[in-house]
């Protein structure tokens, strides 16, 4: 599923707006769009999104938007269950997990011939589960996982830890505290890679959304996430 080659012509231009920072979506031939935002950067982020939503939710939008203004540069893709619920205009569950595993190396190893640096990997809730199964699978330069499914809601004793004790890479976690698939006093009893780096977002949802009483807003948690974001990639 890996074996795809990019004809010379957009490999060539695509390197180019990678290096000028242009944003926008563009079309990978033989394959989907994808989404290029922020500024130029050696190591870029490649960014998978959650179960419900493609790259263009509300929370990826800012996210994409609060990660540029730390000077992260990233690129935005949908798994193809995603483009055919678009498609058909009504809702569909997405694959078994592995499916959508193969479905992330090929996006890696596509994106990955242009990028100038290391290509980081990273999502949203189901996007950072599937590239932290690439990652324990594959290696990876590093993860950045945005509201990790550490369990079902509901359902504490099912803990998606088994692959973590096979990550090596940099490792960011940007919880919300009142996550419900994994609160901080959840994962304060989970035994995590010591490299692990959680960086916890007070009073934040799932989607990093907080409540009025704490003072604080969703802009504020997203700044303070992304600002995470930068320093560990500016640190690998």
């Amino acid at each position: 599923m890996s074996q795809l080659v990019l004809p010379d012509a957009f490999t060539q231009e695509f390197s180019q707006a990678l290096a000028a920072g242009h944003r926008g979506e563009w079309q990978v031939p033989d394959l989907a769009p994808v989404i290029l935002e922020g500024p130029p950067c050696r190591d870029v982020l490649l960014l998978a999104h959650g179960a419900g939503a493609g790259h263009d939710s509300p929370f990826l939008l800012e996210w994409r938007a609060a990660l540029a203004r730390a000077g992260v540069q990233t690129l935005s893709f949908e798994f193809a269950y995603l483009r055919e619920m678009r498609a058909a205009g009504r809702r569909r569950p997405p694959p078994r997990v592995a499916r959508l595993v193969e479905e992330m190396r090929l996006w890696r190893d596509v994106l990955s011939q242009m990028v100038p640096g290391a290509l980081w990997l990273g999502g949203k809730s189901m996007g950072g589960r599937v590239a932290s199964l690439l990652a324990a699978e594959d290696g990876a330069p590093g993860l950045v996982l945005a509201g990790y499914p550490f369990h079902p809601v509901g359902k504490p004793e099912r803990l998606r830890l088994d692959h973590w004790p096979s990550l090596a890479c940099p490792l960011v976690v940007l919880q919300g505290t009142r996550d419900p698939f994994g609160t901080r006093d959840e994962v304060a009893g989970y035994e995590l890679p010591a490299h692990a780096r959680l960086e916890w977002l007070e009073d934040g949802d799932h989607d990093w959304s907080p409540r009025r009483l704490s003072g604080l807003s969703r802009q504020d948690l997203m700044a303070k996430a992304a600002r995470a974001t930068a320093d560990a990639m500016s640190k690998s």
